[in-house]
């Protein structure tokens, strides 16, 4: 099922300072997790070299995402990414501030983002509402496996008050 086109205004950045973000490694300090969403066009994340890479968003609230936005480096892209999710009731079973099992993530979609500077936005199937969504870059533009993003952003809509 399609969104309707105006349903997209109503969609909500999901990402916010209470989400956890984890990364499968970051260069360094200079280009750490945090630079994903800090909007600025100036700061980045890059990874170590090797693949796969990933991205782990936990939120803070269950939410149903919609569209992920990214922007990268060209020459530095994901060009596979498997995304996957773990659904809000499977994280009832967690204590507080540890990360759900893996074993609970369930595949959700594979985009293909190009090889480009620009922002990039692909839209997910529908899904029921999520704790954490996972992104794992199988391939890479880069010969040795590094990722480079310069801005991420979920958006959609929050489940629940």
């Amino acid at each position: 099922m399609t969104m309707p086109t105006d349903a997209t205004t109503a969609l909500k950045p999901l990402v916010d300072k209470l989400s956890r973000i984890k990364v499968s490694s970051s260069l360094d300090r200079s280009a750490g997790k945090k630079h994903l969403t800090d909007g600025s066009p100036e700061t980045c994340w890059t990874s170590q070299q090797g693949l796969p890479q990933f991205i782990q968003i936990t939120f803070d609230r269950p939410v149903v995402p919609r569209v992920v936005h990214i922007t990268f480096q060209g020459g530095f892209v994901g060009k596979r990414c498997a995304l996957g999710v773990v659904p809000a009731a499977n994280s009832e079973e967690k204590n507080e501030g540890e990360i759900p099992a893996l074993a609970k993530m369930s595949h959700l979609t594979v985009i293909y983002p190009e090889d480009v500077n620009r922002k990039q936005t692909f839209e997910l199937p529908e899904t029921s509402p999520v704790a954490q969504l996972k992104m794992l870059f199988e391939e890479s533009s880069d010969f040795f496996g590094r990722i480079t993003i310069y801005d991420l952003q979920v958006a959609g809509l929050p489940s629940g008050p």
